[in-house]
């Protein structure tokens, strides 16, 4: 289980954060968990609605994080692979790493506050995705090469094991996108196809 909520997240929040700009900058720059509701998956993200861990009464707004998982590059696959475990609605911990005018780039969490799996990690695991840059993230600063080398190692293990990206083609996939790809093939196959026509005539 490899977690993603530091013990410092679990501030008693009730101001609801409706857009990056609300979330003060100490708790970006502290890395704060802050506690939400999955709304939308996105080409590049999620959309979280923010739920404080005290819901005011009043509170009915419906206001949308624009959420990118911070340190991978998403792809269709992985988008697809965060669409079967994570379900709309489901509660998510979005651990602050760096916000970027309207957008934060977070560690994303599933299950419970303490023990919740780390989405960005285990996408990694499964070779759904690739190792990017911290953007906007001090690279000299300790949380930036712990969390690169972390998913690095992630990203190698699923390389090591034929996984997701590093998936090999087999034998006979090889062979047949060989023959597929094969001039003789094709100056054959564009043959046939005049002679046909020339016949059809």
């Amino acid at each position: 289980m490899f977690t993603c909520l530091g013990l410092a997240g679990l501030l008693i929040i009730i101001t609801k954060f409706g857009t990056a700009a609300d979330i003060p900058t100490r708790f970006i720059e502290r890395n704060i968990s802050i506690r939400g509701r999955l709304s939308n998956i996105t080409e590049k993200g999620l959309e979280v609605e923010h739920i404080p861990i005290y819901v005011p009464l009043l509170s009915h707004s419906l206001t949308l994080l624009d959420v990118r998982l911070a340190g991978v590059e998403l792809t269709a696959e992985g988008q697809d692979w965060i669409g079967q475990q994570l379900k709309p609605a489901e509660t998510v911990w979005l651990r602050l790493i760096v916000r970027q005018n309207e957008t934060l780039h977070s560690l994303v969490g599933h299950g419970k506050a303490l023990s919740n799996t780390c989405v960005n990690e285990e996408i990694s695991r499964h070779g759904l995705t690739r190792t990017s840059p911290f953007v906007g993230l001090d690279p000299h600063s300790r949380i930036y090469w712990r969390l690169y080398k972390r998913f690095l190692r992630a990203e190698s293990r699923a390389e090591k094991n034929g996984k997701g990206l590093w998936k090999e083609e087999s034998r006979w996939e090889r062979a047949a996108n060989v023959l597929k790809n094969n001039m003789l093939v094709i100056s054959v196959k564009k043959l046939f196809k005049w002679t046909s026509g020339t016949k059809e005539k």
